[in-house]
């Protein structure tokens, strides 16, 4: 090549060089304008015929009207015709898509075609398009961002020569591609866990990897295996974190117990769920000669044992929570600190990290103290025998409800302290509920299994003034502990939540009113004294379990930050969470910062906290969703076994597709599709919450009681579809 041709070459490379460099200026800040002298300092152009070039290449992209100069010898960037945002997807189960983008009020909607390889949950960049005829702006994915998961559960199609898996999660709507040399022993019709591969442009699927097989489908381990699979939880231990756990020392010692305040001899005692596994709050109770009351709440010190730095705090911090489900609870901690050394089980000493408060017969605080202490709880009562004592003010505790297995009678001591607690946490609720905190008392669903873990019936958990009185004095030492540390205005963690949507507020008022209810929206304090009047007007009534769904819906959610802003629905200015290390890890955060400070320490950075509590809150998020997968399930195999049976339930959902009808006597929800109601052609009436019958006119309203039976029933896609038989007259 001539030195001629190879010197115009490298003159035309600088010319282009010169042309990106002018976009980046010009794209980094779009709002500015810039001259000549500005744009070459920030590209570092100091040679005068590479200036000379980019004047030369300002005037010609100005004359092709790739930018616009703003004033003379000052050029910005043209505006796009298409405006980007990044937001994340919200899929639908007809395959279009939503992105929902901060701080903007309507969301983006993407049609299929425009989604460009996007899944549901991913961060993703997309582009508005302008509005055409009136019509509504249109998105389209123009990169994905962040994937929001990358393994996804279905079932193997197996062929001669490659398989797919089909997802069953209905907002997927792509099956994988599955090479045979990758399906790990996966047979046709298993059940399989998959790792998401490369999608490449010229293929209708994306690749994977079976990376496990859960089972057969319907199968119950498999189906609850399937669960935690699909929000990436885990049902096991590695052998690694077992094996560590396993060589801690879990011994108590004197030596250890010198540094700590010894309240082994103070009356103590736990109340749980007969059904409790482990106990991670005691309380104790002593008179004081003054006639105040010492009120000891006592945590588990599982800050002792997990230590940073370990594979145990790893897992634990990866974990984040227990999740609680029907059948199992998947534990945060490996079962030698959750079940043994750091559950507070009677006659055993354990060290514990404690909030104690004294306290007049008014429920005043008078003194409060903070750190780590040693105790050994007396009593073991699950809340039927504590519910006992309170209800007849007797020590007698008879073998229906004894979880010894026998009548037995308490001591004195312990039923006067039990009466005691109970009468100071009435006076503390009261005193909440009149600053305004908010009382949801949501219905939970539970099942009678047996030993194959079949459910035989339902019933409903109820809350009675023994879960309250544990309730209140959690919230205390919750409350004092945030409180101690949120006054010094150091780096914590906090359990906060923000104040209702207004908008969420209305929507709900439209639908109570259909129940002959109303929230007065004036202000806070009104807003949350007729919620409360509301719950408690529902109590009982058919449409209990829906207000109280749509009403918590309503508002914000709670989560784990650095940055306190107060807990709307407690009504307190300071709140944190102390009380539960062994199934949450944002407790361990707070007992490891609590002690931080008593040590005289300085405050860390908060950036790594808020980190660990986004985390926190995300973690508890999948572990709620699994749980409510997992009692749906148990509802749809219960409903199997009752197919030949009518059930009164109440309309508790309308779309445009069809009703949803949950059954009163047992929460179970069903689906009665429209194309399924043959007497008329039904129509969506958005505004009314209901559907129309087009000839007839006979409506379908939210809140409405019908009698239906089970139609169909899919464990595997936990799905139930009822058959409509009437309203009740």
């Amino acid at each position: 090549m001539s030195k001629k041709k190879k010197k115009k070459r490298n003159r035309s490379q600088r010319k282009n060089e010169i042309t990106k460099g002018i976009f980046t200026v010009l794209e980094k800040e779009p709002s500015q304008s810039f001259n000549y002298k500005q744009i070459a300092s920030q590209l570092g152009i100091t040679d005068t015929q590479d200036r000379n070039d980019l004047i030369k290449r300002l005037g010609q992209l100005k004359a092709t009207n790739r930018i616009i100069e703003e004033d003379r010898g000052k050029y910005k960037k043209k505006p796009s015709l298409h405006t980007y945002f990044t937001g994340r997807v919200d899929m639908t189960t007809s395959g279009n898509a939503y992105v929902v983008i901060e701080d903007r009020e309507d969301d983006v909607f993407v049609p299929f075609n425009r989604i460009n390889k996007a899944f549901h949950g991913d961060i993703v960049e997309v582009f508005l398009k302008p509005k055409r005829n009136g019509k509504r702006p249109e998105g389209e994915v123009s990169k994905v961002l962040e994937r929001r998961k990358s393994t996804f559960v279905g079932i193997v199609d197996k062929q001669k020569t490659f398989a797919f898996v089909r997802p069953t999660d209905p907002k997927m709507y792509t099956d994988i591609f599955i090479p045979l040399e990758k399906l790990k022993k996966a047979n046709d019709g298993d059940k399989v866990l998959v790792q998401l591969g490369e999608w490449p442009d010229d293929t209708d699927s994306p690749y994977g990897e079976v990376i496990e097989v859960l089972g057969k489908p319907g199968e119950h381990d498999t189906e609850i295996h399937s669960i935690l699979a699909e929000y990436g939880l885990p049902y096991t231990f590695p052998h690694e974190v077992e094996q560590f756990a396993q060589t801690l020392d879990t011994s108590i010692k004197e030596s250890e117990i010198a540094k700590r305040r010894d309240m082994r001899d103070v009356l103590t005692f736990t109340i749980d769920p007969k059904d409790a596994k482990d106990f991670d709050d005691a309380l104790s109770f002593q008179q004081l000669e003054n006639g105040n009351y010492e009120i000891g709440i006592h945590i588990a010190d599982v800050s002792h044992y997990v230590l940073p730095d370990t594979i145990l705090e790893d897992e634990a911090f990866d974990r984040a929570t227990s999740v609680y489900l029907v059948d199992r609870v998947v534990p945060m901690l490996p079962e030698v600190l959750s079940n043994n050394a750091c559950s507070l089980r009677p006659n055993e000493e354990k060290y514990t990290f404690s909030a104690i408060f004294e306290m007049d017969d008014k429920a005043k605080l008078v003194n409060q103290w903070f750190g780590r202490t040693a105790i050994n709880s007396n009593e073991r009562f699950a809340y039927e025998e504590a519910q006992h004592i309170i209800e007849t003010k007797k020590a007698e505790i008879p073998k229906e409800i004894s979880i010894r297995g026998e009548a037995y009678t308490v001591s004195d001591d312990v039923k006067d302290a039990i009466l005691k607690f109970d009468e100071l946490a009435k006076i503390m609720r009261k005193a909440r509920m009149d600053a305004g905190a908010i009382s949801f008392d949501k219905i939970e669903v539970r099942f009678n299994l047996n030993e194959k873990n079949e459910p035989e019936s339902v019933y409903f958990k109820e809350t009675k003034e023994a879960n309250k009185l544990i309730e209140e004095f959690m919230l205390l030492a919750n409350r004092k502990v945030a409180e101690f540390i949120g006054k010094k205005k150091k780096t914590f963690v906090y359990r906060v939540h923000d104040e209702p949507d207004e908008d969420k507020l209305l929507a709900l008022n439209g639908v109570i009113s259909r129940f002959g209810h109303s929230i007065n929206l004036k202000d806070r304090k009104s807003i949350n004294s007729s919620l409360n009047q509301l719950l408690e007007d529902v109590k009982g009534k058919k449409e209990q379990n829906l207000v109280d769904t749509l009403a918590i819906r309503s508002m914000s959610k709670a989560i784990y930050t650095t940055d306190n802003i107060g807990h709307y629905g407690l009504g307190f200015e300071y709140y944190t969470h102390f009380t539960s290390p062994i199934r949450r890890y944002p407790d361990v955060m707070v007992h490891r910062l609590l002690q931080h400070y008593l040590d005289g320490g300085k405050p860390p950075k908060e950036a790594i906290y808020e980190e660990k509590c986004k985390h926190s809150s995300d973690m508890e998020l999948l572990a709620a969703n699994a749980e409510r997968d997992s009692v749906k399930y148990m509802q749809i195999k219960f409903m199997e076994d009752h197919k030949d049976q009518e059930f009164l339930g109440v309309i508790s959902g309308v779309t445009e597709w069809g009703i949803y009808v949950e059954i009163i006597e047992n929460k179970c929800e069903g689906m009665v599709r429209i194309r399924d109601i043959k007497d008329d052609y039904y129509v969506f009436d958005e505004r009314q919450y209901a559907i129309v019958g087009e000839r007839r006119k006979k409506v379908y309203q939210l809140g409405d009681e019908v009698y239906v039976m089970v139609k169909d029933s899919d464990l595997v896609k936990r799905h139930l579809d009822f058959s409509l038989i009437g309203k009740k007259e």
